[in-house]
């Protein structure tokens, strides 16, 4: 088993590694963060086997902080490893930044060069990441991090001020990171110009991302899932869902209700169709229909019921028994006329999806019982 330390272990990036790293049983995991007391650190270190140091200050109340919190607490955790004489693996989170001559650039330059020393003097792994910004669930927003200022600010209906909407972003994402932090854990990572990398960058542009967190937003109303398909798409609405306030998780769809029951639309997207739930009251049907291009896929959940379709243009009459007590899928192919009816004795629920969303211009739907009665 390996022993495996993590500085600022309730920080953004070392929750998000602590939580994946404590599902694994090869692991004796061990944390040091700012509210620890100091005097354990001898002692931690001793214990670890690969240390992630994470820690670090970005936003100091005094300049000066950001060389103690930096290279100084580095430099503090490398005369310790070396006294201890062992050589253990030590990776660390530094920045882009660190090419700049700012202070803080300049701290976390020297902090690297403290591991570089390390590694060189020791023989041991280091691992250096200069990082570009961050972005995932647990980012503390209002704070250093544009996405996370975003995605609270607008999942709770508050202002977000944008400078230059132009502007260019790099973007990580933590799920990504930790990736690249475990497979650095495992031995399955090597430094190329002596830095480490995460393979995976977005770079957007800042009023981009806002637009996009504002669509995710309107989505409780449009019912419009966003384009997944795009990975950093995907990985911005997985951020933006953390920050949801926590009484607003769940949102009111439109019932249309009427004495047959009701048909409600649940999921939209822009390119594969929308889902629907249709409920039908005991002994009713709903639909004779039929349609040129659209298609549909209906899942009987709840209750008993029977789908018939008929050939437009001919006579036989077919029939799919369906049952919530056993989920089938049942396809409904264009250019059959079909109706669902209720045969059971409590409500038929339905789930329904269709390749395309409604189109009032052009809803490709005719009208044509299936018993082939006006």
């Amino acid at each position: 088993m390996k022993t495996v330390l993590i500085t600022g272990s309730e920080g953004f990036v070392g929750r998000n590694l602590r939580v994946t790293l404590q599902q694994r049983d090869d692991i004796r995991l061990l944390g040091f963060d700012v509210n620890d007391d100091p005097t354990t650190l001898p002692t931690l270190l001793t214990q670890a086997d690969f240390v992630f140091h994470l820690a670090g200050v970005n936003r100091p109340q005094h300049v000066d902080e950001f060389t103690t919190g930096n290279a100084g607490l580095t430099q503090e955790i490398v005369s310790l490893l070396q006294q201890q004489g062992k050589k253990t693996s030590l990776l660390i989170s530094s920045s882009t930044q660190a090419a700049q001559e700012n202070p803080y650039g300049v701290s976390k330059r020297e902090a690297e060069d403290a591991v570089f020393a390390y590694g060189r003097e020791s023989g041991a792994q280091v691992f250096i990441y200069r990082l570009p910004n961050v972005f995932g669930k647990w980012c503390r927003p209002n704070y250093n991090s544009a996405v996370a200022t975003f995605c609270h600010n607008i999942a709770h209906d508050l202002p977000i001020q944008i400078n230059d909407p132009a502007a260019v972003m790099n973007l990580v994402y933590v799920d990504d990171v930790v990736a690249e932090f475990i497979a650095a854990l495992d031995g399955k990572v090597e430094a190329t110009d002596d830095f480490c990398h995460v393979p995976t960058v977005h770079t957007v542009k800042l009023g981009e991302i806002a637009d996009l967190i504002r669509s995710f937003r309107a989505n409780r109303t449009d019912f419009l899932v966003p384009g997944l398909a795009d990975p950093f798409i995907k990985k911005l609405y997985s951020t933006y869902l953390s920050y949801l306030p926590i009484d607003q998780f769940s949102y009111p769809l439109k019932m249309n209700v009427d004495q047959r029951g009701s048909f409600t639309e649940f999921i939209k997207t822009p390119d594969r169709g929308q889902v629907s739930v249709n409920i039908s009251k005991p002994g009713i049907t709903k639909g004779n229909h039929w349609h040129h291009t659209k298609n549909e896929k209906f899942l009987v959940v709840s209750g008993q019921g029977v789908i018939r379709f008929r050939l437009v243009g001919g006579t036989e009459i077919i029939e799919y028994p369906v049952s919530g007590e056993k989920l089938e899928v049942v396809d409904i192919p264009t250019g059959y006329t079909h109706d669902i009816t209720n045969s059971g004795e409590t409500d038929l629920v339905t789930v329904m999806w269709c390749n395309e969303l409604y189109d009032p211009d052009k809803p490709d739907t005719f009208y044509e019982s299936v018993d082939n009665k006006p």
